[in-house]
């Protein structure tokens, strides 16, 4: 082989290199804190209610971008100030991305479709607020991401653990990414909810 062979198999050699690292660099996950799946997770079919009673389904989830949150309305401080965060989080994104936000009401014996709407009304009434019977209910939040748990529900006045994270759904109906809370002492996890914005445009215009 003569050296102009050579030079120009070089050249071929180096051009196709830089194809790939294009290629590579153009498809490599966004960097943020938040939790992203490389491949997103589908979620399955599933049927509950709404604020208005209305059925809802893993249909509803599809043609927007959405962010869901676990809690119940009797929840005294991580849910209510989530969802204040939540729907400054809405205003700043949904001129720019279609966007539904989702409470996932995890606490059915005491949200009833009434107190469910009252509650969520007072944050924004644009926003879903779920519920249903557990055995709907836990395999969904499981295949979120999330997880929650009730103990001594036979009492009056009883606790609910869940999770204070966040689980983004695309427009197809799986699970993104997961927005994780921070952890600061003497305060209860919440959020950023700057931080959660400028992710979620990182990520919603990756994919």
């Amino acid at each position: 082989m003569n050296s102009l062979a050579v030079k120009r198999g070089a050249r071929v050699w180096l051009a196709l290199s830089l194809l790939l690292l294009t290629a590579c660099s153009d498809s490599a996950m966004p960097d943020v804190e938040a939790l992203v799946y490389e491949q997103a997770k589908p979620l399955s079919d599933f049927t509950l209610q709404d604020q208005n009673a209305q059925p809802v389904t893993k249909q509803t989830l599809q043609g927007q971008w959405n962010l869901v949150f676990l809690g119940y309305t009797s929840c005294p401080d991580i849910c209510p100030l989530t969802l204040a965060k939540l729907n400054g989080v809405y205003k700043a994104l949904k001129d720019e991305y279609p966007l539904q936000i989702w409470f996932l009401a995890v606490d059915p014996k005491r949200d009833t479709v009434a107190k469910r709407k009252a509650y969520i009304d007072y944050f924004n009434p644009d926003f879903l607020a779920v519920s249903g019977e557990h055995k709907d209910l836990f395999p969904l939040v499981r295949e979120l991401g999330l997880i929650y748990a009730i103990s001594n529900s036979d009492e009056q006045e009883y606790a609910v653990d869940h999770s204070a994270s966040i689980a983004m759904v695309d427009p197809q109906g799986a699970v993104r990414a997961i927005f994780k809370p921070e952890f600061k002492q003497g305060s209860v996890p919440l959020i950023n909810a700057k931080l959660l914005i400028t992710e979620f445009k990182q990520i919603a215009d990756h994919y």
